[in-house]
């Protein structure tokens, strides 16, 4: 069913399930196997307009949250790693929209928005995943700026990026959150290398690398915010935009379900064809029921986004999206892959793709384990 979507919304859906048939998915295979960055998927998206659907008309935008799940969806329902490529887009576009001076929103968002800039965002450091506030890169103050020292993992896309967004601790207070400061950093600045790309089980196309900062100066105009507030607002950005997360997910388990109910479909054992079985009919009908749920609470989510919903309400709901849509779609490609069978594990096949890129869901972008953290939370509050 529609979620009450309007005719604009409708026409994304449409549009993008048609290019993911004709154009995308006969790219799926090739890019997981080979690992190497698409090029002409983001020259695709960049063609269709698609880099901004989330964010304001100003940037060519239908500022609408709802849209952009809408994309992701129907982008993952065929191929992880096209749908992947608006992401990362996305995130440091949202940072810099939300805590970024006006000469950084001109100098940087136009770029994103039409596709001359690529762009990444790093958190994530070897001793402190989930624990955001244990970061360990400095970046100490200096005349006309700061110098930058410590190590990132995992930072998504970097490769291929104009510029990063980084996340680094300021102040004499090493442990308080209220220090972080978030950078600019572009390749060229000295000190400054992004490491080799991790050969990855899922989400292969998009290249995640090591960074490392050797006493690299950023001057002061490239802080997102004001000192010491620069965490709270790219943070509160980054909950505006948890809903996409799980449109991945659900356009994840939609495509593994698609995959699975055509396999069984053509395929006889007992003297009958597979999918006259009851026990066959029952999995895909919980693949649908779980499908279905996840759908609707990242519809809903992504809805209240547009519709203004803010702050502790929005973060729990977005916690309860992201999370069920992220199991549900591990759930779904693991059953799918056992309607397979056999084949399930052969690289023939696409089905583990999807198994493998589900996994990568459940811990990117808050592992699941911290989603139930906000969850419970909000409750016991």
């Amino acid at each position: 069913m529609d979620f009450e979507f309007n005719d604009e919304q409708r026409e994304v859906r449409d549009l993008i399930r048609r290019v993911a048939a004709d154009k995308i998915a006969p790219r799926a295979n090739e890019i997981d196997a080979t690992a190497e960055y698409p090029h002409d998927m983001f020259a695709l998206l960049k063609e269709l307009g698609l880099f901004t659907l989330p964010f304001p008309a100003e940037f060519n935008g239908a500022n609408s949250m709802l849209s952009a799940c809408i994309a992701v969806e129907e982008l993952a329902r065929v191929c992880y790693n096209t749908a992947y490529l608006l992401v990362v887009q996305w995130t440091p576009f949202g940072a810099i929209l939300a805590g970024g001076t006006d000469a950084q929103k001109q100098r940087y968002l136009p770029g994103l928005a039409s596709g001359a800039l690529r762009a990444a965002f790093s958190l994530t450091e070897p001793q402190s995943g989930s624990d955001v506030a244990g970061i360990q890169t400095r970046g100490e103050r200096c005349e006309g700026g700061y110098r930058l020292n410590g190590s990132k993992i995992w930072c998504t896309n970097a490769a291929n990026s104009d510029f990063i967004v980084v996340a680094a601790k300021s102040g004499e207070d090493k442990s308080s959150r209220g220090v972080i400061n978030f950078f600019i950093v572009e390749p060229g600045m000295k000190g400054f290398e992004v490491g080799a790309k991790e050969d990855k089980m899922g989400a292969r196309g998009i290249p995640s690398c090591a960074l490392f900062f050797d006493d690299v100066f950023v001057p002061e105009e490239n802080r997102l915010g004001p000192e010491g507030e620069g965490f709270k607002i790219v943070m509160e950005a980054l909950n505006l935009s948890r809903p996409i997360i799980g449109a991945r997910g659900v356009g994840l388990a939609q495509g593994a379900m698609d995959h699975a109910a055509d396999f069984v479909k053509n395929r006889r054992a007992f003297g009958q064809q597979v999918s006259d079985f009851q026990g066959v009919r029952w999995m895909l009908a919980d693949m649908a029921i779980q499908t279905d749920a996840a759908r609707n609470l990242v519809y809903k989510v992504a809805a209240a986004v547009d519709a203004g919903v803010r702050g502790p309400e929005l973060a729990s709901m977005s916690a309860i999206a992201k999370c069920h849509a992220t199991d549900t779609a591990m759930a779904v490609a693991e059953n799918a892959v056992q309607l397979f069978g056999a084949a399930g594990i052969s690289n023939e096949y696409p089905i583990n793709r999807y198994f493998r890129d589900a996994k990568v869901l459940q811990i990117v972008e808050g592992t699941n384990q911290i989603q139930r953290n906000i969850i419970s939370r909000a409750l016991l509050k």
